[in-house]
């Protein structure tokens, strides 16, 4: 039964994924909160698609935590979810994605209206200066910047070395990083086609501070906090 819950939900997924980039497309002419308005509606519909189809509900923990004015928040990637909750938990942000996902017809179209931050992975350094230059001019726009710092999806247990855009990017533009962590992975597999019933857990920690700290100092507490919460989890 739960594989054919998982069925309905994927179906849904992908045919509302389809009608909100038309709707995007269609929308281009409207400023850049009306077009993040549309995509978070898409947002809250699939959270709660995930919830009546298969069970899958979720619960935050810190919001408190997240500062006025943007920020340059760190997620753990384990899981599809939470490129979907990510736009319903936190304010808007420009996320950092590779820029094979803007090729894509009509979806990559309406994903390039959301102005997010689009590297070549293979451009090693030039792609960490992309990330710092367009990351300080929508850190000023007042958005925030989400990196997923392991760079690709990992298994639950497991994980890969951080990459160094993101802590770069809180000490050039001065704003704090907000480590996040969650138990995604465990319900919904990176590549898995069955969502689990359960609660993912989402906790959100305190702002951490890039004022005189170096780079790899500041990117190594933010691991260090996000994979022993993810421990704490069991994910």
């Amino acid at each position: 039964m739960q594989w054919f819950r998982s069925f309905l939900f994927t179906s849904v997924l992908f045919l509302s994924t389809f009608v909100y980039s038309f709707v995007l497309v269609a929308g281009f002419w409207l400023p850049y909160r009306g077009r993040y308005a549309i995509a978070r509606h898409w947002a809250r519909m699939m959270l709660g698609a995930a919830e009546v189809f298969c069970g899958l509900g979720y619960v935050v923990e810190g919001l408190e935590n997240i500062p006025p004015g943007g920020c340059v928040s760190m997620w753990k990637h384990s899981s599809a979810w939470e490129t979907i909750a990510q736009m319903v938990i936190f304010p808007p942000q420009a996320w950092v994605l590779k820029r094979e996902i803007l090729w894509i017809p009509l979806v990559g179209w309406a994903t390039w209206l959301m102005e997010p931050i689009a590297i070549n992975r293979g451009a090693g350094s030039g792609a960490v200066k992309d990330v710092i230059r367009q990351g300080r001019a929508r850190l000023e726009q007042g958005r925030g910047v989400l990196i997923f710092p392991e760079g690709t999806r990992v298994a639950p247990g497991q994980t890969k070395k951080y990459g160094i855009s993101g802590a770069l990017l809180a000490v050039e533009s001065g704003r704090k990083i907000v480590p996040v962590a969650h138990d995604a992975g465990r319900y919904w597999g990176r590549r898995g086609f069955l969502k689990k019933r359960g609660t993912i857990r989402v906790v959100i920690g305190p702002p951490i501070d890039p004022t005189g700290k170096d780079p790899r100092e500041l990117n190594e507490t933010t691991r260090v906090w996000i994979d022993a919460k993810v421990a704490e989890l069991g994910a």
